[in-house]
């Protein structure tokens, strides 16, 4: 009976762990269609590239087994492909683009809970700029960020930080 005991519970605390959830309260998603366009129709992209800001002095932004371009071009793929489209070089239909800005100076104006003064606190931001372009006209059609603080986490938590931020961007965009 002890033994039965042991394994429910270990069990039971690898189950908790496993559904553990990471920080994403402070994750904001903004997202515009073009109301003329018909993003159905569209069925192929290709890649127009990345821009990046950042202004990281000490390099703090980034854990350094995570490669954030790398998971943002496999997770905007994922989604425009979970979305019947496919990725061509020649005539596609939409051109993909992304930015990220990324300012580990950031400053933001707290309050002190207990002598509700303020003060100015570094918060670290970022953001992500996600636009679809219509390839025959080179107008954007569709275009969504993402806001957070950044967090000094580790990369699986990064990782799903950027996954959530993705897919609720994602969530956005008409069918």
């Amino acid at each position: 009976m002890k033994k039965l005991l042991s394994m429910m519970t270990i069990l039971g605390i690898v189950f908790l762990v496993g559904c553990s959830t990471f920080p994403k309260s402070d994750i904001t998603v903004e997202a515009e269609t073009d109301p003329k366009a018909n993003i159905s129709g569209y069925s192929s992209y290709t890649w127009l590239g990345a821009a990046g800001i950042l202004n990281d002095p000490e390099g703090k932004w980034e854990p350094p087994e995570f490669d954030a371009d790398s998971e943002i071009v496999f997770l905007i793929n994922n989604e425009l492909r979970k979305r019947g489209m496919t990725e061509t070089s020649t005539s596609p239909d939409l051109i993909v683009a992304y930015a990220l800005g990324v300012d580990m100076a950031a400053l933001k104006l707290e309050q002190n809970p207990e002598t509700k003064m303020s003060t100015l606190e570094n918060v670290p931001q970022g953001a992500l700029l996600v636009v679809l372009i219509d390839a025959e006209t080179g107008f954007a059609v569709w275009a969504a960020r993402a806001h957070a603080e950044i967090q000094n986490t580790d990369s699986e938590t990064s990782k799903a930080r950027i996954a959530y931020a993705i897919s609720e961007m994602f969530k956005k965009l008409p069918k």
